[in-house]
């Protein structure tokens, strides 16, 4: 039987004297998509950082593949197969949109550190970012300055350069938060399609989002898991209700 995705055991984060998070335990199977859902301060995003290598554990273990990542940079857990979006979009404004997907792709498609490659000139490169602007709906935009693009578009650009390494796991923090209902909708359309085959772990506040999305769901308070199990008996969930949904569960 294969090692979980990502695998947390009583991990714990606190900042001086204030716990954030307090003894997860959280087991993902590969090719799972699995939603973090719960109020603000939860300790949601915290939680993506602690697993992404930005912060260390204070104590507990977590895994990626079945490998331990501490002590590992963020860039040595990428290259266990897992990349992340963040809150607040992470793009190279001043780069056309095909630049920032190619920037995307330069580690997986083996170019490392190398300085002597002029990159207009790499077809099999430029050809795969001209491909993947295409599943993102971004074609008609690849000569635009990044920072050009419509808030929607930008977040999807960003969810192009997560993927764009080829890693198995991916992290979206919020990748919903302020869109429209209509973006949303294809927002949504692009994560499913993004995501399969792989493994998606996000942080949602907007629960038609997670519950359409979503294999598994994961209720957190206060730094601690209060439910994880599928949409249908979260949304039943009488202790989820009264801590989070409320009438959004009805």
């Amino acid at each position: 039987m294969s090692a979980p995705a990502v695998e947390l055991k009583a991990v714990t984060k606190s900042f001086g004297r204030t716990e954030i998070i307090r003894g997860v335990d959280l087991s993902i199977p590969r090719g799972e998509r699995h939603a973090i859902i719960g109020p603000n301060g939860a300790g949601k995003t915290t939680l993506f950082n602690l697993i992404s290598g930005r912060f260390p554990v204070s104590s507990g273990t977590i895994a990626v593949n079945g490998r331990s990542t501490a002590g590992l940079a963020p860039q040595e857990i990428n290259r266990l197969g897992l990349s992340r979006s963040f809150q607040i979009t992470s793009i190279f404004p001043r780069m056309t949109v095909f630049e920032n997907i190619r920037c995307g792709l330069l580690w997986s498609q083996g170019y490392r550190y190398s300085f002597w490659h002029l990159l207009g000139g790499q077809k099999k490169l430029n050809d795969a970012a001209d491909a993947l602007l295409e599943r993102l709906k971004l074609g008609d935009r690849r000569n635009l300055p990044a920072g050009l693009l419509s808030y929607a578009e930008q977040r999807a650009l960003e969810i192009g350069i997560t993927i764009a390494g080829g890693a198995e796991i991916i992290l979206l923090d919020e990748p919903t938060a302020g869109m429209s209902n209509s973006e949303t909708d294809a927002a949504v359309e692009l994560i499913r399609s993004v995501s399969e085959g792989k493994t998606l772990l996000m942080v949602e506040h907007d629960m038609s989002v997670v519950f359409g999305l979503a294999d598994r769901i994961t209720v957190l308070v206060y730094g601690e898991v209060i439910a994880s199990d599928v949409p249908a008996a979260i949304r039943g969930n009488a202790a989820v209700q009264e801590a989070y949904l409320g009438t959004v569960a009805a």
